[in-house]
């Protein structure tokens, strides 16, 4: 007996989320999260927590840094955290159909419209 509490790996993805909230794309001024660039989070029963996200597109000079970024906050915010690897994948590659609400609500309030919307039309249409 004596054991430590099992971890409750529900509220530490909880935090990992809001943790990735924080992390904004350099070319789109919404966060990691809401652009639908995280695939999978993964919380191990000894806090390992392995991060699997995309970018918005596979040449991006700054993949590095948004992955580094992300390691970060999360390793920052969740104290429960010991160890965080954030991977990156471009497999299946990002469309604008993984935004959130929230993500798509942000981008209509910067460009007047909802875009992602936009590039469904246009997507159907051929363009």
């Amino acid at each position: 007996m004596g054991g430590r509490a099992p971890l409750d790996k529900e509220a530490v993805k909880r935090k990992v989320i809001e943790a990735l909230k924080t992390v904004y794309d350099p070319e789109i001024p919404v966060n990691v999260w809401d652009l639908g660039l995280v695939y999978d989070i993964n919380v191990d029963d000894e806090g390992r927590i392995t991060i699997v996200m995309t970018l918005t597109a596979p040449g991006c000079p700054v993949a590095g840094f948004v992955a580094m970024q992300a390691e970060e906050a999360v390793k920052h915010a969740v104290p429960e955290a010991k160890e965080v690897h954030v991977e990156i994948t471009f497999d299946p590659p990002w469309d604008p159909r993984r935004v959130t609400p929230e993500g798509r609500r942000m981008l209509k309030e910067i460009f007047g419209y909802d875009v992602v919307e936009e590039w469904i039309r246009r997507t159907e249409q051929g363009w």
